[in-house]
């Protein structure tokens, strides 16, 4: 039996493929390599999976839906599939919306396509987002809440693959997870998200942009905690009762929200440096907090964050300092 992988060369499901290799399970790795940052990266983190016992790629876009039909085709071994692939970041949605259809609708669909015609499917995990809690006031967010008002397309997107995976199960009784992510953070991040864009600004000797006057809270998650949830997931297919569809969603967050100011405190006490910052007012399409309730995620998942920002920021720091050939305070 073997485990796709999409999204094998990014930030989580590098770590997702590392970790069910280790466990001696077969993984095909699928990925685009696209340059919406840059693909050094992921070439890096494609290059620790190559080789190693199990583990083959296929240099594919999801958004193709023929070639993802083929490929699922011609691999009838295949009995789960974690998907993470997608279009990601909210600012992007804003000038470059046409990505986020093609990545996370049609790719989607692909996807959920080629997976009705393996006919040893037993489980399909895929990626949502917190940010399909909207403009939602009421913390923490929880599963129940409604998500019907979005605030970006990158949102409305997540949220579509949401509501096609239910059309899906009720079709086609394709047992399918849902995992929304709270704000990952850690080693190989990608370098749009805060963590990466802070650390190389305060190495670089640059300012760091503040949104909302530095009025935000984030539900930081650390990888490591996000992986251990994806795999507890894909280990617990819903069962298929007959009646409702064989769908949940669930969120993997670290159970508690941040100011976005004392984040920056623990990255430039990890970086022995302080970071210039300059104040801006809230950006389009951004929330004020996120903050996850994950009682259904401990109660069917097992699922326990471990890890603190903390922690979890200086380990960053290490990484991209080794990663970036990074010295001494960086100066």
């Amino acid at each position: 039996m073997s485990i796709v992988v999409t999204g094998a060369a990014g930030f989580i499901g590098s770590h997702v493929s590392k970790v069910l290799l280790a466990r001696g399970e077969t993984v095909i790795g699928i990925d685009d390599l696209n340059d919406y940052y840059d693909p050094a990266l992921k070439q890096a983190r494609l290059a620790q999976l190559t080789g190693q016992p199990g583990f083959s790629f296929h240099k594919l876009n999801i958004a193709d839906h023929a070639a993802v039909v083929a490929l699922f085709e011609s691999q009838p071994a295949i009995d789960r599939v974690v998907h993470l692939a997608a279009q990601a970041g909210v600012r992007y949605s804003l000038t470059h919306p046409f990505p986020y259809i093609d990545a996370n609708v049609t790719g989607h669909l692909a996807i959920m396509e080629g997976c009705r015609r393996l006919p040893k499917l037993t489980h399909l995990v895929y990626a949502s987002s917190s940010s399909v809690y909207g403009g939602n006031t009421k913390l923490p967010f929880a599963v129940e809440d409604p998500v019907e008002r979005p605030v970006s397309l990158y949102a409305a997107t997540k949220r579509a693959g949401e509501l096609m995976a239910h059309c899906y199960g009720h079709l086609y009784r394709l047992p399918m997870t849902g995992l929304r992510f709270f704000t990952v953070y850690g080693p190989w991040g990608r370098p749009d998200m805060s963590a990466y864009i802070f650390t190389k600004a305060i190495f670089e000797g640059k300012p760091i942009q503040v949104f909302n006057q530095g009025n935000m809270q984030r539900d930081f998650t650390y990888i490591d905690d996000i992986v251990a949830g994806v795999v507890a997931a894909l280990d617990r297919p819903p069962p298929d009762t007959g009646g409702a569809p064989p769908h949940r969603v669930y969120n993997l967050g670290n159970h508690r929200s941040e100011d976005l100011l004392h984040f920056i405190e623990v990255i430039e006490r990890s970086c022995n440096r302080k970071a210039e910052k300059i104040f801006e007012d809230m950006q389009p399409g951004d929330v004020q907090a996120t903050y996850a309730d994950i009682e259904a995620s401990r109660r069917d998942l097992d699922f326990e964050p471990r890890t603190s920002i903390e922690e979890g920021l200086p380990r960053f720091v290490d990484w991209y300092r080794h990663y970036h050939g990074v010295s001494g305070e960086g100066g």
